[in-house]
Order: structure tokens, then C-alpha cells, then sequence
């Protein structure tokens, strides 16, 4: 569950930031187009979360074009280590390896994932 005012992104917001990321600089049509691909979402819908996210602080808005071309205020590395960086405060008590360690016993990933994680690991074991 969000908390009140949070700044951190619904599944939908996320999904209109993704598409900024591929598309940015973007206007409001475009996103809609891929928005309404994928779900279905009314236009009016559509507008609605871009001004929810701009109030935010999730998206910027060049009040210059026309019509109106939206980008991401910030680049996906920076908005994973942010939301990444908050769920292991919340969820684990501060604690990196025990993220790492639930999302590896999860199961899900792959071979080629675990050998990545494995060649981090001596590397940082080769750093201390």
C-alpha cells in the first residue's frame, strides 16, 4: 500500500515512465497510443496521470510546445536506485544482501543471472 503523498510511482505511472524513457521527448498522443496498447486507457485518463505525475515531480512538461511534450524528471538508473534504496530501508531493515538473498531463493532467476551475480561477488571479494 503507498503511503499518503507519496512520490513513489502507482504501477500505471510507472508504465507512462517506461515509455518516456524510450521515448522522451514525448507529447501526450504518443503516450496515450501506447498507454491505450497496453490497457485500454481513455485519453482523458491518460492526461489525468500525466498531471498527477507532474504534480508529483515525476515527469516535466515543456509549457513551450505545442501540443504540450512531456519527459521523465529523472533517467531510469536514477529512479531504480531511488526506489530501490527505499525498499530495502522499508521492507529490509537497511539490509542489501537480504534483498539479494530473497530475490535469488525466489527462484526466478536465470542461470545467466546467477552466474552475474556470482562474477559481482568475486569482485567485490577481490576489492576487500
Amino acid at each position: 500500500m503507498r503511503e499518503m503523498g507519496s512520490s513513489q510511482p502507482t504501477a500505471v505511472e510507472l508504465e507512462i515512465l517506461r515509455i518516456l524513457w524510450e521515448l522522451e521527448p514525448c507529447p501526450v498522443r504518443e503516450i496515450h497510443a501506447r498507454l491505450n496498447d497496453a490497457k485500454g486507457t481513455n485519453y482523458s485518463t491518460t492526461v489525468k496521470m500525466l498531471s498527477v505525475m507532474l504534480t508529483k515531480g515525476l515527469v516535466k512538461r515543456d509549457e513551450n510546445a505545442t501540443p504540450h511534450v512531456y519527459r521523465a524528471a529523472m533517467t531510469r538508473q536514477r529512479a531504480a536506485k531511488q526506489f530501490l534504496s527505499e525498499l530495502i530501508e522499508k521492507v529490509y531493515d537497511g539490509s542489501a544482501m537480504s534483498l539479494v538473498l530473497q530475490a535469488l531463493a525466489s527462484g526466478k532467476a536465470s542461470k545467466p543471472e546467477i552466474e552475474e551475480a556470482r562474477r559481482l561477488l568475486d569482485e567485490m571479494e577481490d576489492k576487500s
